[in-house]
């Protein structure tokens, strides 16, 4: 599946598929998908990555209220709190289940990944296009 709503992929692999019901979203990174430019900051990255994942979502007939599972890479987990206050403002309880992981990130501050369940169970299984 491919958006210009969200960053290209930087390697072989894609941006997201849909597979048994569910959207697998790659981890996204803060990049600007028009510009390429990467915000300053933690909260902003935060919002521009989960800004991000929702477009792919979308694509896939599926949005943030759909995710079930999300795994975040910091750079550096003394950010952790203010990571986690800018990610809450898009996520409502029931929350997804997440892990939070410090990496080694290129460039920027922090990546996300999810899964998501379709609604729809007549998606169809494939990368989407």
């Amino acid at each position: 599946m491919t958006s210009t709503n969200a960053p290209r992929p930087a390697g072989a692999y894609s941006q997201a598929m849909v597979a048994g019901g569910f959207v697998f979203v790659s981890g996204q990174v803060p990049r600007e998908p028009s510009t390429g430019i990467v915000p300053d900051g933690i909260e902003a990255q935060t919002r521009l990555v989960l800004r991000n994942l929702n477009a792919l979502l979308e694509a896939a007939g599926a949005s943030l209220k759909d995710v079930v599972r999300v795994t975040a890479h910091l750079a550096d987990l003394t950010m952790f709190d203010e990571f986690d206050r800018t990610y809450s403002e898009f996520f409502v309880q029931p929350f997804p289940t997440r892990t939070t992981v410090g990496s080694q990130l290129r460039g920027v501050l922090v990546e996300v990944d999810a899964i998501a369940v379709l609604t729809d169970t007549h998606a169809s299984e494939a990368p989407l296009a």
